[in-house]
């Protein structure tokens, strides 16, 4: 780095954010690349730098002699104001190339109210915002679960993965090799790409207006359905032998394996718990080996074992009981990130953190237990009071408890049963806990999103969260209680954009034009910047009917409509859905729809967890 970039980032509040040069870090004669990637989060680098699925693609299309994938963030307002006034473009870390000059640039969406800065990345980085002004490369792609619903961004990408991008990231290269090498036009490209699985080109579909929403409509030869793809064996795919290694900590920094994919919970309200279905998993000895070469590649300290259960692999005791020691000699600590609620949970905890010892989380979901049957979670309020008990007698002294309003069919009783479960925690702690116990609730809103059972139901209104959250807080006073929640106006931007169809794209246009950027933050979000989408769309909190078209019908997360429409019916009875792995199939459809060519669920669980 010259010395001109040095004194030009010492003036941004955070210049370790743009410098790059980062232990283990891939830089490649751009010359002598074929097809050049730049991966680009639209969030700040320390909240990209912690998504594992970004590091998977780094290195895997680097490992590529004739590929090369190059990163980049967004840019906080301090350096967008410096590049602006500068007249420079937004570049990449790895070679400061403007992100006009690449092939593909391809975006990860992993929530919603990230969507203004893609359009700001976009402008930023000298490349026309709308797909159709775009004459040649780069081509402008997208994936991660926001892709299951790509209307809302359908005027801005040319393509977007569905499904589990390192199944096609190398096979969708090779192609726009091709088209390099051939002298294609770009149409001829986005046709050819539109006949592949997984891929959606929205260029290729006219939009027609169906009941409350404008539905895509395919032309020519491009596919009706877009199949998810999904990876056929987690054991045997791509997973790197070490990590970049940031220059300021990351939101997660540390080692991650992922020791499982996919979750058949089954609860209602969760879409990750949907669309990454089936369940695989990772052994013992492979994990051994990924985190050897891990730890040596970083200089880590901390290893994090990841999953959306994590405590629901079938080998979680010898997984647990080996990472514990294995490394403790050296420091190197090992954390779960998600716990079931219940005393086993607890026991793992217990051995987990033998080096450092944090916080416990639990995610009761409901205050009442005829709510969370609606909601299929499948804990009862004896896990959590058990589990309270076990954490407190263990040492323990702060336990967060993570909540919902605004779930269908909830009542002021099961806002009071929220209460009154933290209370109970609460009682527990000053009997059992060495200390005065902390217990901090969380409260987030619940938006509806698609490809769950939920997908139909509305979002509670502003004055009504409101209102919800007054009661809830009137009881809950107290020094020992830590109370917070999300705002009612960015989780209804959240719900608008999560069950949007495509004509939303000129509500995000119009708000990144007034100056919308990073909504996800509180101190950044302003509700004026989208006050004429906020202001209108009441069908987002009215319950729609299970027969009407949906924007994202055209894409197929592998879990069949029916199966969601038949949970949706159980949850209006309070009737639970027993994890298939500890019965019968369910008939989502998901195990036959996708042809998984694995032992799904990777054996049976430990009789310890039984």
């Amino acid at each position: 780095m010259n010395w001109d970039k040095w004194q030009e980032l010492m003036e941004v509040e955070r210049p370790i954010r743009y410098v790059g040069l980062e232990w283990n870090q891939i830089k490649k004669d751009p010359q002598q690349v074929k097809v050049s990637w730049a991966l680009s989060f639209p969030d700040v680098y320390e909240v990209g730098m912690s998504h594992l699925g970004l590091k998977i693609l780094y290195y895997l299309i680097n490992s590529h002699p004739d590929y090369a994938a190059e990163r980049v963030f967004a840019p906080w307002r301090d350096r967008e104001e410096q590049l602006r006034k500068k007249g420079r473009l937004l570049h990449t870390l790895e070679s400061d190339r403007p992100l006009r000059d690449f092939d593909i640039v391809g975006f990860s969406l992993q929530y919603e109210l990230s969507y203004s800065n893609v359009l700001n990345m976009l402008e930023m980085g000298g490349i026309p915002i709308r797909a159709e002004e775009r004459k040649a490369f780069p081509l402008v792609v997208a994936g991660g679960p926001n892709a299951f619903n790509p209307e809302p961004l359908a005027d801005f990408i040319d393509c977007f993965f569905i499904g589990e991008s390192e199944e096609m990231v190398e096979s969708f290269s090779a192609e726009v090799l091709q088209a390099k090498e051939a002298g294609w036009s770009r149409g001829k490209l986005l046709e050819s790409l539109g006949k592949v699985p997984g891929i959606y080109v929205p260029a290729l579909y006219s939009i027609e207006k169906k009941g409350n929403f404008f539905c895509p409509l395919p032309s020519g030869d491009a596919q009706g359905k877009i199949e998810k793809q999904v990876v056929r064996n987690l054991e045997e795919s791509f997973f790197p032998e070490k990590f970049i290694v940031p220059f300021t900590p990351a939101v997660h920094d540390r080692v991650t394996l992922e020791i499982a994919r996919g979750c058949t919970r089954g609860c209602r309200f969760c879409q990750a718990g949907m669309i990454y279905r089936p369940v695989r998993e990772r052994s013992l000895e492979k994990l051994k080996c990924q985190a050897d070469d891990l730890l040596a590649g970083t200089g880590y300290d901390e290893i994090s074992l990841l999953s959306l259960s994590t405590t629901d692999h079938s080998q979680i005791v010898p997984l647990v009981n080996y990472f514990s020691r294995a490394y403790s000699d050296l420091g190197v600590g090992l954390s779960l990130p998600s716990l079931r609620i219940d005393a086993f949970s607890v026991g793992l905890a217990q051995e987990v953190q033998r080096v450092k010892k944090t916080g416990l989380t639990f995610a009761p979901e409901a205050g009442t237990q005829r709510l969370r049957n609606v909601i299929n979670k499948g804990v009862s309020q004896d896990n959590l009071l058990e589990a309270a008990q076990a954490a407190f007698r263990s040492g323990w002294t702060a336990i967060k408890l993570y909540f919902m309003i605004g779930l269908p069919t909830e009542t002021d009783e099961d806002v009071r049963g929220i209460a009154d479960l933290t209370w109970q925690v609460w009682e527990i702690g000053k009997k059992l806990a060495p200390r005065r116990p902390k217990i901090t609730v969380s409260v987030a809103t619940f938006v509806p999103k698609p490809h769950t059972p939920f997908q139909w139901d509305p979002l509670l209104s502003l004055p009504e969260v409101e209102r919800r959250q007054k009661l809830l807080r009137s009881l809950l006073r107290g020094k020992q209680f830590n109370l917070n929640w999300h705002g009612g106006e960015s989780s209804k931007l959240e719900a608008l954009l999560a069950r949007g169809d495509r004509k939303m794209g000129g509500d995000v246009y119009r708000a990144w034009k007034q100056g919308a950027r990073f909504d996800g933050w509180s101190e950044e979000f302003n509700p004026d910047f989208w006050q004429e989408l906020l202001s209108g769309n009441e069908w987002v909190h009215q319950k729609l009917s299970a027969t009407e078209p949906l924007p994202w019908d055209h894409i197929l997360s592998g879990v069949e409509k029916d199966f969601l429409q038949k949970e949706r019916v159980k949850s209006e009875q309070a009737e639970k859905t027993l994890d298939c792995r500890e019965g019968n199939c369910h008939g989502c459809g998901c195990c036959g729809n996708l042809k998984a060519m694995v032992e799904v669920f990777g054996g049976k669980k430990n009789a310890d967890q039984s």
